[in-house]
């Protein structure tokens, strides 16, 4: 019986052609769609912003981050910030251009979104920070530093609002601050033993 060549999957078009090749060239295929995990990393996450001007010195003056790379839309525009440490011991000497090349190789970018005409629009009512009813779900981003006791210090002198501070509640080594939109960011000590501790 004769069936149509072009009806056969081409994986098992062996006419003319040795198993062993064909077989061969699927094994090839297969170990190059592979994908190894422990490659993998958690690169960023976003919020959407109401207003950049806002925003943005507040993740670079009060957080120490800086913007290396902006993804202009036609009705929104994406930043990406994160603290210069993660580009290397060059980071200082490297442009914002060579910053944004390996964006997708480093770990721990923020991604600020803007939908135009948010900042101005009187009828806007802000995002959902993700930790009030309804719509409870995502949680906070967390920040480490040098002495926490000393990083909640200069948030007061910045006029940061505070959602917690370390000496309120239970959890004594932790603070949480508030982002100009509402987002939560919990700062905690880059070594979970205390600055005074021995």
């Amino acid at each position: 019986m004769h069936i149509c060549s072009s009806l056969i999957n081409p994986l098992y078009q062996t006419v003319q052609r040795p198993l062993s090749n064909t077989l061969s060239r699927t094994f090839i295929k297969m170990a190059s769609t592979t994908s190894d995990p422990s490659t993998y990393r958690f690169n960023h996450t976003m919020f959407r912003i109401k207003d950049p001007k806002v925003s943005i010195p507040f993740y670079e003056k009060v957080l120490g981050m800086e913007l290396f790379n902006e993804s202009p839309g036609s009705d929104f525009t994406n930043f990406f910030l994160a603290f210069p440490c993660g580009f290397g011991p060059d980071a200082d000497k490297m442009s914002k251009e060579e910053k944004a090349n390996v964006q997708m190789a480093r770990e721990g970018v923020l991604e600020l979104c803007w939908n135009h005409g948010t900042e101005t629009d009187s009828e806007f009512k802000g995002y959902v920070s993700g930790n009030e009813e309804p719509g409870r779900g995502f949680g906070h981003i967390a920040i480490t530093v040098d002495d926490l006791q000393a990083a909640c210090k200069r948030f007061d002198d910045l006029g940061v609002k505070f959602k917690k501070r370390p000496e309120e509640g239970r959890m004594k080594h932790i603070a949480f601050i508030y982002d100009p939109d509402g987002y939560w960011i919990e700062i905690l000590n880059n070594s979970r033993r205390s600055p005074d501790s021995k």
